[in-house]
């Protein structure tokens, strides 16, 4: 019958947006300790404010840290050190251009007027004239030397943050060779920043997916190498290695991608139902329509609102129909019940129609207000 074909449909993938195609920024500091030293490993939390985000990062042996691709906000910024936290900074704004510095300084004394002015110079690349004054021939010495190599940082990373914003809007404009061109420069100036290597394998894959052959080939494995080098740097990010599925899907490694995505469940089960949907979704276009089933069964137990889960567990449980010798069709148990939920919670929504269908087809009056068929057995 017509209705067992839709068990065989293919089901669209969801790509969670590592960064998104909105223009970005960038924070960038020094941590420096009591003894005036720069702190390595020091955990930066940086906290969005005005929508829920979170982007932790760490310094590096000298005490820099910088997190590249954030979108524009204000921002909580806090420095934490051995499990505490030991200094934070509130409500910092972003701006396009140039990242956003945001240092720490934990010596006691590192508010004090001296202080301050160099810290100024170094930040400015100009020493007043009190400041001259004040400084040993020595001493001045020394500030310009380091001023000299702040400026030369600040130069690399402004063209750090150029190559990224270049990336990001030739990816907007669909232009995925330009793209890659920008990303690959921003990650030889700095190749530890995952937003650029995630970028890198998005440009990559989508370039793929207008080609054929050798050159689909090659541009999906330069994609797939840049989903694996960002997922090295920050192996805890659960939307990357949602991304890296997807990308593995499209390349048909379909064991890979599902390793993936239930990688991206365990770190993020507060979202789980978008990753096992799109387990479902790769285990249709693969033929594994059992397994597809308990996914999607799996995503809407997650996420009890998921209404495209509903509707395609629905869709896998139609081919377990049974016909009877008069034609009559005997659904199995819950099929019904999930297309009912559907146009529940999205009456107007994409698959309403054919759900509706579905169900006229079934033999099932058509309704949308669902209700639980466990309720009477509550009530006894």
């Amino acid at each position: 019958m017509k209705f067992r074909s839709l068990a065989l449909s293919a089901v669209a993938l969801l790509a969670l947006s590592f960064t998104s195609m909105a223009q970005t920024t960038a924070v960038e500091g020094i941590v420096k300790g009591a003894d005036g030293k720069p702190v390595q490993n020091a955990k930066i939390n940086i906290v969005r404010t005005d929508i829920k985000g979170n982007y932790p990062t760490k310094t590096d042996k000298k005490g820099h840290y910088i997190y590249m691709g954030l979108p524009m906000g204000k921002y909580d910024i806090s420095v934490e050190i051995d499990g505490k936290v030991v200094d934070s900074q509130r409500g910092v704004p972003t701006r396009p251009g140039d990242p956003t510095a945001v240092n720490f300084d934990l010596k006691a004394d590192n508010q004090n007027s001296h202080q301050a002015e160099v810290q100024k110079a170094v930040e400015t690349g100009q020493m007043s004239d009190d400041l001259k004054r004040a400084l040993s021939p020595e001493q001045k010495a020394q500030l310009e030397k380091t001023m000299k190599e702040q400026q030369e940082k600040m130069k690399g990373r402004k063209e750090l943050n150029d190559a990224f914003n270049a990336g990001m809007d030739a990816a907007k404009a669909g232009d995925w060779p330009k793209a890659i061109e920008s990303f690959t420069k921003a990650s030889t100036l700095d190749p530890t920043q995952v937003a650029v290597w995630s970028q890198l394998a998005d440009s990559y894959t989508r370039l793929a997916q207008t080609k054929s052959g050798p050159e689909f080939d090659s541009n999906m494995a330069e994609g797939l190498k840049a989903y694996q080098k960002a997922i090295e740097l920050k192996p805890d990010d659960p939307a990357t290695h949602n991304n890296y599925a997807l990308a593995l899907a499209k390349a048909k490694k379909f064991p890979d991608a599902q390793a993936e995505l239930q990688k991206s469940a365990e770190l993020d089960p507060a979202n789980g139902g978008k990753y096992y949907y799109n387990l479902g979704a790769l285990e249709v276009n693969s033929g594994q329509n059992d397994a597809a089933a308990e996914a999607f069964k799996k995503a809407f137990e997650l996420t009890p609102t998921y209404a495209d889960a509903y509707y395609q567990y629905g869709v896998m449980l139609v081919s377990k129909a049974q016909i009877g010798s008069d034609g009559k069709v005997t659904p199995a148990p819950g099929t019904v019940e999930a297309f009912q939920k559907y146009l529940e919670l999205a009456p107007t929504g994409q698959f309403a129609q054919p759900a509706k269908d579905m169900l006229t087809t079934l033999g099932t009056s058509v309704s949308t207000n669902y209700q639980n068929p466990d309720a009477k057995k509550k009530k006894k």
